[in-house]
């Protein structure tokens, strides 16, 4: 990996400018010549690995609870196109991801985008926000599992003694041992390697997915012979209206975060420029008809407002006799919070290991294991961290922050990729074993011997774009900085039009967010600023689209990987 300026993270000053700073994204060529055509990490996941960490960490225990609130308070009967709305938003957010993991295939997820694309300030941001999401929210899910695995030992606060849950009067907490030991084991698995613990967790994910499909057809043979009671309510298909409806698709949205931990495994896929894009993919859209079934199933089962909002699907079931459903249901929760721990701290130590190589964290936790082949140093922290938080806090009061570090990673993503549309970096790494080889050639060829003919036999030289007529010489090689030519006037003007629509994009979003989630302002400055912030979004929106692209982009990365459709290429194909 190489910098816009010289030297690494640590040998250079730390300045103001430093936080604009972007890192050069690595090609293929680059990568193959610096780290002798091996990763340090070990390349083994597949397709269906990378399914199974996506569904897996997407589909928690959430779903079985998720369900009951949102129908009754916000969506009623129209729950299924609530989970398709949501299905559709999470789409757009992967298909960023999809093609950022395709492009630059390593470590670090949005972090190592955000500083490719955006800057160090950013990506600074964003690798603490996520790790602070992970942690809690790994955290969160362990202290979950304790409750629905006590219903198997007879019911609540059934575990045994060494696992119970112990109030401490003197500091006032509830300490969960059960909790703080599955962190340690899921630790203790990844610690093994990424194929076996993707494997354990492909295992616990087709379990969870089997208890779904039991919930789908037994469900909704129940519906048939019931005549789908829920569905023939006097409040119609909208009880609470559209607004409803779209209240609740903005709910469950939560319910498909787990796909952006498959970019955090990108260095560990075997053919990231395939693999990745349909793991991302795949794993989102069998979320998404997961959910819309098991929605349609037990909204259809039982009316909204009789659903039990603690446990909606175990109570459809014990409407209906069922009584031994409650437990395959609560078997299917306990897996689903298993595998989604296993995917919450997965990533952490990735994170730490890309920001680590950086210079912007010790490089202690860029150390790999040379037996198992995964930062087993970062890992063992990450896991006593979740394991202390989850032993001795009641995290729910902060989970709110997983909310907002997720958000705030999907946004600098769809950035990152605007930003590589219209005003890509400009500059491609040169490896230093290439500097002595590479740049007498090139001053050779661009000064008074360019008449010459070029060797036939130079690696990268195009007989077709040789220039003979005092121009300076085009060489076909991926790694050489561009030609002084591209900075004309007019492109630089351009480059710079983009950067500032961007801008207006996102500071106009900002404010219609904060003005809209702010309910003290008076009705005048809400209004304006409403108005202000649609005015700079609609406006940078049309300039963008005004704006030619970069064509540079396609040379971004690893190119010929998974392209994010954008408005401008399905106006072209339409228009074909």
């Amino acid at each position: 990996m190489g910098f816009e300026g010289s030297g690494s993270g640590k040998e250079r000053p730390w300045r103001i400018q430093s936080l604009m700073r972007r890192k050069q994204v690595d090609s293929e060529l680059d990568r193959a010549i610096t780290d002798g055509g091996a990763s340090q990490l070990a390349k083994e996941l597949s397709v269906f690995q990378l399914i199974a960490i996506g569904v897996g960490s997407t589909i928690g225990a959430g779903v079985y609870v998720l369900v009951g609130t949102v129908a009754r308070e916000h969506s009623g009967p129209s729950l299924m196109l609530s989970f398709l709305i949501a299905g559709i938003a999470a789409a757009l957010a992967a298909f960023c991801y999809a093609e950022l993991a395709s492009r630059c295939p390593s470590a670090g997820s949005a972090y190592h985008y955000s500083y490719i694309c955006v800057g160090e300030g950013a990506a600074w941001l964003i690798g603490w926000a996520l790790i602070l999401e992970y942690t809690i929210g790994g955290s969160a899910v362990a202290r979950g599992i304790s409750p629905n695995l006590a219903l198997f030992f007879g019911g609540p606060n059934s575990l045994p003694a060494f696992l119970s849950r112990v109030y401490i009067p003197g500091l006032d907490v509830v300490v969960d041992p059960c909790a703080a030991v599955l962190v340690l084991i899921v630790t203790g698995l990844l610690c093994l390697g990424i194929k076996e613990s993707t494997s354990v967790q492909a295992v616990v994910t087709s379990l969870n997915v089997c208890v779904m499909l039991f919930v789908i057809i037994v469900g909704g043979y129940i519906c048939f012979q019931s005549g789908w009671v829920g569905y023939s309510v006097a409040s119609g298909f909208f009880p609470h209206g559209v607004n409803g409806m779209l209240t609740g698709s903005a709910t469950v949205f939560f319910a498909y975060i787990g796909f952006d931990i498959i970019a955090s495994t990108a260095e560990e896929v075997k053919n990231p420029h395939r693999d990745l894009p349909l793991g991302i993919a795949m794993s989102v859209s069998i979320c998404c008809l997961l959910y819309m079934m098991v929605s349609i199933v037990v909204v259809g089962m039982v009316p909204y407002f009789s659903m039990d909002p603690d446990t909606p699907i175990s109570s459809a079931f014990v409407e209906h006799g069922m009584h031994w459903a409650m437990y395959v249901v609560s078997a299917g929760a306990v897996l689903a919070l298993c595998s989604t721990l296993l995917g919450s701290i997965l990533p952490q130590p990735r994170i730490l290991m890309a920001m680590a190589r950086d210079g912007l964290l010790p490089s202690f936790f860029s150390d790999v294991n040379e037996r198992t082949q995964v930062p087993v140093k970062g890992t063992i922290i990450t896991g006593a961290s979740a394991a202390i938080l989850a032993f001795f806090m009641d995290v729910s009061q902060l989970s709110g922050m997983v909310s907002v570090g997720t958000l705030l990673a999907f946004t600098i993503v769809a950035i990152s990729i605007l930003i590589l549309r219209y005003i890509p970096p400009d500059e491609v790494p040169l490896p230093p074993s290439l500097h002595q080889s590479i740049e007498p050639l090139y001053f050779l060829f661009s000064g008074e011997e360019n008449d010459k003919e070029l060797p036939k036999d130079l690696i990268g030289v195009n007989d077709n774009e040789t220039q003979s007529s005092g121009d300076v010489t085009s060489i076909d090689y991926p790694l050489l900085r561009k030609d002084n030519n591209l900075y004309k006037v007019n492109e630089l003007k351009r480059r710079k039009h983009a950067a500032w629509s961007i801008a207006s994009v996102c500071t106009g979003i900002l404010i219609l967010t904060s003005s809209a989630s702010t309910s003290s302002l008076p009705e005048y400055l809400f209004y304006s600023a409403c108005s202000f912030g649609t005015l700079l979004f609609l406006a940078g929106l049309l300039v963008l689209s005004w704006i030619e692209q970069d064509v540079d982009r396609h040379s971004f990365g690893h190119a010929g990987g998974f392209i994010c459709p954008s408005f401008r290429s399905c106006r072209s194909a339409a228009s074909s």
